[in-house]
């Protein structure tokens, strides 16, 4: 028996991972947007005053949705590397990471929460820079599949940063989405 994969088995492993990791990171990005109402059609993000760099609002469900592809693919590749040195802190701070980017949503677009969702997306902005180091290693193909995402969470925490200057009093308001009529 020999104790070395064909490379038709580490194909199918690889295929395999990638089957469960692309649709489930995808899913999660998906019903966290969702949860969080995120984008147009939330009333207290409508009310605010748009940064200039902010783009077409249907920029972000199709760069979102690339991402999470990368971030699967990537995932996939380390997943597969079964008895790479680090791989297991590696998937933890891919999963450190995955949390943080879930939770970004919900605090910024449910909870109006700007402040806190800029600091959580600076420390999300450290774990994926840490973990794309630490796929690098394992593979450098899995490592430069997260290089985009982590150009687009800079690009979204300067996004939050602007959007906290351009609107201080609207940090931490909570709108209830009810219209208020006035007969005249």
């Amino acid at each position: 028996m020999s104790l070395i994969a064909s490379p038709g088995q580490l194909r199918a492993t690889f295929v395999r991972w990638l089957l469960v990791c692309v649709p489930a990171i995808v899913l999660l990005g998906f019903l966290s947007g969702r949860a969080a109402q995120s984008g147009p059609g939330n009333p207290w993000f409508d009310e605010l005053v748009k940064p200039a760099a902010f783009p077409p609002p249907a920029t972000f469900g199709i760069v979102w949705t690339v991402l999470y592809v990368m971030m699967g693919v990537a995932l996939a590749l380390v997943l597969a590397a079964r008895g790479a040195r680090g791989r297991g802190l590696a998937v933890t701070l891919f999963a450190v990471q995955l949390v943080l980017n879930l939770a970004w949503s919900p605090v910024f677009f449910a909870a109006h929460q700007m402040t806190v969702a800029l600091g959580v997306i600076a420390v999300l902005l450290l774990a994926a820079a840490g973990t794309t180091a630490l796929f690098w290693r394992i593979r450098p193909a899995a490592g430069a599949l997260l290089l985009p995402y982590l150009l687009w969470l800079a690009f979204a925490g300067y996004l939050n940063y602007a959007f906290l200057q351009a609107n201080p009093g609207m940090d931490g308001v909570q709108r209830s989405g009810a219209v208020e009529r006035f007969d005249i």
